[in-house]
């Protein structure tokens, strides 16, 4: 800038600053002396010498809280004031008065949402935490539904419980997760440790459901208002479901129904290898054969890798299986648990377990009578 400046005096700012490449802008803005800043706050504003008066505020105030105006809009006021033969001020005047009482609000009765709990649900192992849903299956006819339930341990993925009924019943739920709780062979001691979640339907939120869970000293937690988010294990389920070859636009019966689940849920738990479980299958992990299984996929990487390593750039690890599974982690940074999908040792992983199975009750009810038979799917 200063070399601009003198070379300015001789040939004139603008051929200066063009042959510089300085902005001419910069330059007059650094002529000027900088400018005293008002202290924060700044001076209180004048005021207008068309204002109202204090003793003024005061009577339209008084006028706009008055038994006859205290309801009505200022808008209502001034108008019904004029036809009276009274000028107090401006509508725009009233808003300002009322805005500095507080008074400009909506006066009515405002429905006020309650502020619902984001849930931070933990599971290290199986049978800690269960996520249901109910899904719609189409049916023969337009407008006709089949409904499934599914009951899925968060932990390892495994569908511990299903069935497909003709309606949404709370007695049905009841029934599916009672259960299944007994075929998981859930020890009672233990009963307190297992939490089970769901959206806000209107079975998941029913007295019977709710009562039920109590008796059993079984924790029930739900999904925020409009967030899937928080339901994240059933919605995947689902859609491998329904993303899945061979799926059907429509079910020609229930039967159909049922044995098309039946099919997919075997699949499911004992072929699908699932990536969020370290590519091991629901029933490795849920009944703790995944430890040998890794151990063995491991071996068979030792030895491509002895055998050819110039193909790897280092030695191949098996994807390693979680040892904690979330539904929303905590956002508080400094915590110290891991979060899902860390790398974990695979001898940390849980050991074997007896096979139990998995429950399918086969509906046979009506909207009224609510009959169901069960007959139980083997799991190993």
């Amino acid at each position: 800038m200063t070399a601009a400046e003198e070379l300015g005096q001789e040939v004139g700012l603008v051929a200066s600053c063009r042959a510089l490449g300085v902005s001419r802008a910069t330059l007059y803005r650094r002529r000027r002396p900088p400018q005293a800043q008002p202290a924060e706050g700044g001076a209180a504003r004048p005021r207008s010498h068309r204002a109202l008066t204090d003793d003024e505020r005061a009577q339209v105030l008084d006028a706009l809280n008055s038994e006859r105006f205290a309801d009505q809009a200022p808008a209502e006021v001034y108008a019904a004031l004029l036809d009276k033969g009274d000028y107090l001020c401006s509508i725009r005047t009233m808003y300002r008065v009322l805005d500095e009482q507080g008074q400009v609000r909506e006066r009515r009765n405002q429905l006020r949402h309650p502020a619902y709990a984001r849930p931070e649900l933990l599971a290290t192992g199986p049978n800690q935490l269960w996520s249901w849903d109910i899904t719609k299956l189409k049916g023969p006819r337009k407008w006709s539904y089949f409904y499934l339930y599914v009951i899925l341990d968060v932990f390892s993925r495994y569908v511990v419980g299903w069935m497909v009924a003709e309606c949404e019943s709370d007695a049905l739920a009841c029934r599916l997760i009672a259960e299944t709780i007994s075929k998981q062979e859930i020890d009672p001691e233990h009963l307190e440790q297992l939490v089970i979640h769901a959206d806000r339907g209107s079975s998941m939120k029913s007295k019977l459901v709710a009562q039920l869970l109590a008796d059993l000293g079984v924790t029930k937690t739900h999904s925020r208002p409009h967030t899937s988010d928080d339901n994240p294990f059933s919605e995947s389920q689902f859609k491998t479901l329904k993303y899945r070859p061979g799926f059907p636009t429509r079910f020609g019966s229930i039967e159909d129904a049922r044995t098309f689940c039946r099919s997919f849920f075997h699949w499911y738990d004992h072929d699908h290898h699932h990536h969020g479980i370290g590519l091991l299958t629901p029933f490795q992990v849920h009944y703790g054969t995944a430890k040998d299984v890794l151990s063995q996929r491991q071996q068979i990487l030792d030895t491509a890798f002895l055998a050819h390593p110039e193909r790897f750039k280092k030695a191949p690890l098996v994807h390693p299986l979680h040892q904690q599974v979330w539904i929303n982690p905590p956002r508080d940074d400094s915590s110290d648990l891991p979060l899902p999908g860390a790398t974990c040792d695979p001898r940390a992983i849980p050991g074997d377990r007896p096979g139990r199975a998995a429950v399918e009750i086969e509906n046979h009810a009506g909207l009224a009578s609510s009959r169901a038979s069960a007959s139980v799917t083997s799991g190993a």
